[in-house]
């Protein structure tokens, strides 16, 4: 299947996983996806995976990725799925700290916007540095013959297809208690150590369940089409999970929304008959500045509800794709999950217009409605809950929920230290929000260090992590700063001898390059902590709203920064 083609969905309510190409032709895998799900099952328990083994797997959305996700819960093993996007150190780093070290799953090769990713390649890279691994099943993602690994690294590699043929039809499922750990998924880390986030079999399955069916007015025999990747949370609760549990028709999306040009979203909903539409302010940002004809030209009346998801979006990107995409019909939903992870802390949405009620008002750009269960609370600085409305402050939830995550694994404490001490008796979300005067909820943003691009939290200590790895810069610091199209973009600079270049790719969606500006000093309080707040006024243009710097060891530092950052702006324009 060509990367143009890499549209699949599959229904629970037919007989038939099917395989709708760009031409739509309908060709037919050959087996149900329980089929499919069982042989993957029994595959894995012939190469010795056992009940709570972790199962590493490496893929782009396909079918046998949903299905190996699947396979895994069937036999009681936990899945541990990593973006297909991410470097081999982070690769390896999600493995050795998930003690997923005995089998992995991968494809040959993947393909993004028309480029080809050498997956396969970069799991070889991985599990060199992870020694316990003993197996890698490889499918056939395209014809190209995937690489052996070098004899050095003691493995075995199976072609995840023939071996699946050689198993039977039927698989009992694994008997499981409704707190065993269903799959372990990571977030990057203020610290640079990826968390990897713990979620139960019954109240993860309930909650993706209940969310997407009310949240999206999900009906019988729509197809729902989330654009969002299975490596990240959003894709295991509104691509895999939410769906197939609520019998419904799922778009898995392998692409990107200018591929091959930007019609590429509007022209999957005109050929799939898509109902509901989830996707992320980053693409609509994106597609807006395409202009409306490339949307006007295919059919969308198919369409019932649009989603956002990821990040708070701004109103000009929601009143467009209400008005032009949704052709002023069509509600669009705001979700929140925690900006921080995109629901990987809280399971699935908790804010958003309408959890309950199909016509209550919304109002563009704006969460507004707690979930079933869902106890918002807003606190101040000293802890204080703010009872009153038209008022900010830092959003907690005051009551456990089903789809919460349980815990960090093999660091507890440091989930304790995370979501619980902050505000003693509240969960924190790490986001802030204001409360209006109606009790309608806006999220206004992280309130930490980590910055969010094109929807993807990306900790600022993993780039710098692999920056200092560079012998020409002795620090570094990363900040977010305002971006038209990506929300945030990020921004290096540090003390180094020369200019800074990328050493190896990043943790995190796909390399890309930043500015960067290179300075003699870095603001630091006395103790050493490098101050982030200050970088990102000075990038903001706001270096007169810089605050207190009582505890800032060198002013000289911080004015030669400002003196960099003006140079480095009429630089640009001059280009």
């Amino acid at each position: 299947v060509t990367d143009s083609q890499a549209l699949v969905y599959w229904s629970l309510l037919g007989r038939n996983i099917v395989l709708k190409v760009s031409n739509c032709a309908i060709a037919s895998l050959g087996r149900e996806l329980l089929e499919l799900t069982c042989r993957l099952g029994n595959t894995l328990k012939r190469q010795g995976v056992k009940r709570g083994d972790r199962v590493t797997i490496y893929m782009p959305p396909c079918p046998l990725a949903v299905a190996s996700m699947l396979a895994c819960a069937r036999i009681g093993a936990v899945h541990t799925v990593v973006f297909a996007g991410f470097s081999a150190e982070s690769l390896a780093d999600r493995i050795r700290d998930g003690k997923s070290q005995r089998t992995v799953i991968t494809v040959n090769q993947g393909l993004r916007g028309g480029k080809v990713i050498e997956l396969k390649k970069t799991v070889d890279q991985a599990v060199k540095q992870c020694p316990g691994v003993k197996r890698v099943l490889v499918s056939m993602r395209t014809d190209s013959k995937f690489p052996i690994t070098a004899q050095d690294v003691p493995l075995e590699e199976f072609s995840l297809l023939q071996e699946m043929m050689k198993e039977d039809v039927c698989c009992e499922p694994a008997a499981m208690d409704s707190e065993d750990m269903l799959f372990l998924l990571y977030t990057s880390g203020s610290t640079g150590k990826p968390k990897g986030l713990v979620h139960s079999q019954a109240g993860y399955l309930l909650f993706a369940a209940l969310t997407h069916k009310y949240v999206f007015d999900y009906q019988d025999r729509d197809i729902f089409g989330c654009m969002a990747d299975i490596g990240w949370i959003t894709g295991h609760t509104y691509v895999v999970y939410g769906p197939l549990c609520n019998g419904g028709t799922t778009v898995l999306f392998e692409s990107t929304p200018v591929h091959p040009n930007p019609g590429r979203y509007w022209e999957t909903v005109e050929r799939l008959k898509i109902n509901q539409f989830y996707g992320a302010p980053t693409a609509i940002r994106l597609l807006l500045r395409y202009g409306d004809e490339w949307v006007k030209k295919y059919d969308r009346s198919s369409l019932k509800v649009l989603g956002s998801v990821g990040e708070p979006i701004n109103k000009e990107a929601c009143e467009w794709y209400f008005r032009v995409v949704g052709e002023t019909r069509c509600p669009v939903v705001d979700t929140w999950c925690i900006t921080v992870s995109f629901a990987l802390e809280t399971g699935g949405i908790c804010i958003s217009p309408r959890p309950s009620n199909p016509g209550a008002e919304i109002l563009p750009g704006m969460a507004m409605r707690p979930f079933f269960g869902i106890r918002p609370s807003l606190l101040d600085d000293k802890g204080n809950v703010l009872l009153e409305n038209n008022i900010s402050g830092a959003l907690c939830i005051s009551e456990a929920w089903p789809g919460m995550a349980r815990t960090i694994y093999n660091d507890h404490k440091r989930f304790l230290e995370t979501y619980l001490t902050p505000y003693p008796g509240f969960f924190f979300t790490g986001d802030g929000a204001y409360r209006t005067s109606e009790g309608y909820y806006q999220l206004t943003g992280r309130l930490d260090d980590t910055i969010n691009i094109s929807g993807h939290r990306l900790g600022t200590a993993e780039v710098e992590d692999v920056v200092n790895h560079h012998m020409a810069v002795a620090e570094s610091a990363v900040i977010g700063y305002p971006h038209e199209i990506k929300g945030e973009g990020k921004m290096l600079a540090g003390p180094t001898s020369t200019l800074v270049a990328w050493p190896t790719p990043f943790p995190q969606p796909y390399p890309c390059s930043s500015p960067s500006q290179v300075t003699h000093r870095l603001p630091k309080t006395r103790s050493g902590k490098i101050m982030r707040r200050v970088l990102r006024k000075i990038v903001e243009d706001k270096a007169s709203e810089l605050g207190d710097l009582t505890t800032l060891d060198d002013h000289e530092a911080v004015q030669q920064i400002i003196e960099g950052r003006k140079r480095l702006v009429e630089g640009h324009k001059s280009c």
